[in-house]
């Protein structure tokens, strides 16, 4: 494909992408519209059955290419040699990079064990850490393509009890701001996710206090306003948009603006919200 032909074309369609987390979820959805849009993908996941499952599942769509790859985003060794061996597992160099895995810890300050802020800062942290900082310098290189970075609104909402989740999210956020403005003029462009609740697979493994693990998971079945499908539609969409912040649901919206435009309030509402509900 030549440099003008490949400039013209959208950052998700044809892409030769690497979804991390593509076990389940919304790596999962990313990958099969990533397959879905012409393009093929290495389905990278800790968890080597679930990845081969999402690669045969999109294989059967007879469209595109897709690669199951074990992975541990949090080793840095690991991403390094994913790096060094992506382009001949796709047969093309990379275009897309979607930076997902992820993990979930609730819990107050004080009470978190200092292991899990650690697991969860290794995973949700550094993971995309180290997705950006091996695989930006070769889009760079190449003068195309998109990079997507799964946040969450956790990221500037602060709820309470989500200590070390808030904090990895957030710093993810900063990360994608800094690598957008980095990354400006250079043809790869940026999208930071920012979802609130979707059905997910990510209370299955996460570390968080036994009174509150009824409660998120009701919160996981009843306050969700859209599927991981239609979330990583949208984010694609997004990121063909050259859209740096993609808060795909209306809650999540809702929460954006009033902390931007009323912070002090936010803060104090937040607060007020959480001593009522015996916090």
């Amino acid at each position: 494909m030549s440099g003008v032909k490949r400039k013209t074309l959208k950052p998700s369609e044809g892409a030769a992408a690497l979804v991390t987390g593509a076990g389940s979820g919304i790596g999962r959805s990313f990958a099969y519209e990533i397959v879905r849009r012409g393009g093929s993908v290495i389905c990278a996941d800790i968890d080597r059955q679930r990845a081969e499952q999402t690669a045969s599942i999109l294989s059967e769509l007879g469209e595109g290419r897709a690669v199951a790859y074990r992975c541990d985003v949090g080793s840095e060794k690991q991403m390094a040699t994913l790096a060094d061996k992506a382009e001949s597992l796709l047969g093309r160099p990379m275009t897309l990079v979607v930076n997902n895995a992820g993990v979930g810890v609730g819990g107050r300050i004080g009470d978190v064990p200092l292991g899990d802020w650690r697991w969860c800062l290794k995973v949700n942290l550094w993971g995309v850490i180290h997705g950006c900082h091996f695989f930006a310098p070769k889009l760079r290189a190449l003068g195309y393509g998109g990079i997507v970075n799964v946040a969450s609104a956790a990221g500037f909402g602060a709820a309470p009890e989500m200590s070390a989740y808030n904090v990895t999210k957030s710093a993810v956020l900063s990360l994608s701001e800094t690598l957008a403005a980095e990354l400006t003029g250079t043809g790869v462009h940026v999208s930071a996710l920012c979802p609130t609740v979707v059905p997910t697979n990510i209370l299955g493994k996460a570390r968080l206090p036994e009174h509150r693990g009824d409660f998120a998971h009701a919160a996981m079945r009843k306050w969700t306003f859209a599927t991981s499908d239609q979330v990583a539609r949208r984010t694609l969409d997004a990121l063909d948009r050259k859209q740096l912040y993609v808060v795909p649901q209306f809650d999540g919206r809702f929460m954006w603006r009033f902390k931007r435009y009323a912070p002090r309030l936010y803060a104090r509402a937040l607060g007020e919200a959480y001593r009522l509900a015996g916090g």
